[in-house]
């Protein structure tokens, strides 16, 4: 089925239209004025044969190419169907000021931002990818989808805040598995939660609910704790130890079906999405056919062009 983008340059038909019912009027007035010369046996005699419903081809094939030309800048397009890969993978960041202690170099959260940029790269371009920013509250940074340098940037642009609520990151970013469209696709995307902290949760609903919600909705969640047992944080002035919480970050993993690694390489965060699968659903995009209509708006301004100069031998 056609389509057009821009139809308001439908518009331009209308002269094209018009210069057609002049046409048209003009033979029926030259038919007009012929028939008031009521001696047609003299009068064949006297003009040459003519070209009959020829003469009216290139001028047909002309209005035609103009026509096309017309709709061609109203940008026509037809619908295709693309399939879409609905699996999804949410990153969650810890932004809590514990996240600066430089027990790991350089620091905790630039180290967490580096794991995290490598994942991002390491990640099937086929796959949505999504980023949750957590420290007293959650928040989705970015939506999944397709586009790495959009997480990337998110990634560099992290700033810390007080507090931490792991759980409200896991449902946070449940949530935001649930945005994923379905396109025609049946059930829930397969998806996986990739949790990067130090620990402690401090704000909003238990680590324990979070995977309790997380197993219901099928999403393993794998936990990276980043820290040492002797790491310390300026916060107002004061010196305050922040040991990692291991214990918790290993038993949400561990509930989800999820990894837990301390010190992830790449190779082993690979793990988190080998057994993911795929869930395809197709999505229709208008595909642009306007050199279609161009081409066609040649080939008849060219016929009209070549009839015209083998049966009057001028351009019409």
């Amino acid at each position: 089925m056609i389509r057009f983008l821009e139809p308001w340059w439908l518009l331009a038909l209308l002269p094209v239209l018009a210069l057609a019912g002049l046409y048209t009027w003009r033979q029926f007035r030259k038919r007009t004025y012929a028939m008031r010369f009521t001696n047609v046996d003299l009068l064949r005699t006297l003009a040459p044969k003519g070209l009959g419903w020829r003469r009216h081809i290139s001028a047909a094939a002309l209005l035609l190419s103009l026509l096309t030309l017309g709709a061609a800048l109203a940008r026509p397009s037809v619908d295709k169907e693309q399939p879409l890969e609905r699996a999804t993978v949410m990153l969650a960041i810890d932004v809590s000021l514990s996240m600066e202690a430089d027990d790991v170099a350089p620091n905790r959260i630039e180290a967490a931002q580096e794991a995290a940029k490598a994942f991002v790269n390491e990640l099937p371009p086929t796959y949505n990818l999504g980023l949750v920013s957590f420290a007293k509250a959650a928040n989705v940074l970015v939506s999944p989808t397709k586009d790495r340098s959009e997480v990337i940037s998110a990634i560099d642009g992290l700033t810390l805040a007080e507090a931490t609520a792991t759980g409200e990151a896991v449902f946070t970013s449940l949530d935001a598995i649930r945005s994923v469209p379905a396109d025609g696709a049946a059930g829930a995307p397969p998806a996986r939660i990739v949790l990067l902290s130090d620990g402690y949760r401090t704000s909003g609903r238990s680590v324990e609910d979070a995977a309790t919600a997380a197993s219901q909705a099928n999403v393993p969640v794998s936990t990276i704790a980043f820290g040492t047992d002797a790491g310390v944080v300026d916060i107002r002035g004061a010196l305050q130890r922040v040991p990692v919480d291991r214990l918790s970050l290993q038993q949400l993993a561990e509930k989800t079906e999820g990894y837990f690694y301390e010190a992830a390489s790449v190779s082993e965060l690979k793990q988190v999405y080998e057994d993911m699968g795929s869930s395809i659903g197709h999505r229709v995009e208008p595909r642009e056919v306007t050199q279609w209509y161009a081409g066609l708006a040649l080939l008849l301004g060219l016929a009209a062009a070549g009839l015209s100069l083998i049966w009057t031998s001028r351009l019409p």
